[in-house]
Formats: structure tokens, sequence, C-alpha cells
């Protein structure tokens, strides 16, 4: 196991599963969870943890785009956007995985550019390493 050199954690508690609520520790994101139809749920006006994840890897693969921009000298759009598609389903070997689909839409750069931006993102963002060998994920450009 890789040693990290912490510089931020943070802390959220979730209630009730799928069908309650989680709060971040510092009370500034607060979610209604509700369990989608497609996996047996009601639906429902609340969030679950597969948009959340989506929203998380989009973020932060913006800011390992970033990264990688200053690495290889390319500045990355103000409005360059990242689109997570997160799915969930039973695994062949048994339990639940997930997989998810990055769009990335870099406007303005070369695609040669671009694709070299996003590996490199690939390479450096911590969901990518966090989820590397564990959950396919697709890459493409818009």
């Amino acid at each position: 196991m890789p040693s990290i050199d912490v510089k931020y954690s943070t802390a959220a508690t979730a209630t009730g599963g799928r069908e309650g609520s989680a709060k971040s520790e510092d009370g500034r994101f607060t979610a209604k969870l509700s369990t989608p139809k497609e996996l047996g749920g009601a639906g429902g006006d609340g969030t679950n943890p597969e948009q959340l994840f989506a929203a998380g890897y989009s973020a932060c693969f913006i800011g390992a785009l970033k990264v990688a921009g200053q690495q290889l000298k390319v500045k990355v759009p103000d409005d360059t956007s990242v689109t997570a598609t997160v799915g969930i389903g039973p695994r062949a070997a048994g339990g639940f995985g997930i997989t998810a689909d990055l769009v990335v839409d870099l406007p303005g750069i070369e695609r040669d550019q671009a694709e070299k931006l996003v590996e490199t993102a690939h390479q450096i963002c911590p969901y990518s390493n966090a989820t590397r060998d564990n959950v396919d994920v697709g890459l493409s450009l818009a």
C-alpha cells in the first residue's frame, strides 16, 4: 500500500442507508437519499451514492486536468467540463460493482493535445488512482 502524505481529510455520516440522509462533518453538505427505481427503490426526490460519486469524480478530474496542464505547459480552458456517468449492477463474481465513464470537453484544445491531457490527468486524479484495476473506467473526448 503506497504511503500518502495527507493534506486534507473530511468525514461524512450517512444514516438510514439509501433511504436516509448524509451530511458532512462541518455541516456544509447535506443530502436526502433515495433509491432509484432501477435498483428496486421508490425513486423519490433524494440523491443517491452513484450521483454523488459521479459529481465528485468529475470535479476531481477537472482538478487533475489543471495539474496535467501545468506539467505539459498547456492552458486548460476555464470552460472545461467533465461528465461522469456511473453505473451500478450485479457482478458476475457476486455482489455489486460500479462502472464509470468520463467524457471530457476541452474546448479549443487540439485532439492530440487533449488526449495527452486526459491520459496524464488519469494518472494524477485521486479518484482514478482509487478505482484503478478495480472499476471499469472509460475515458473519451466530447
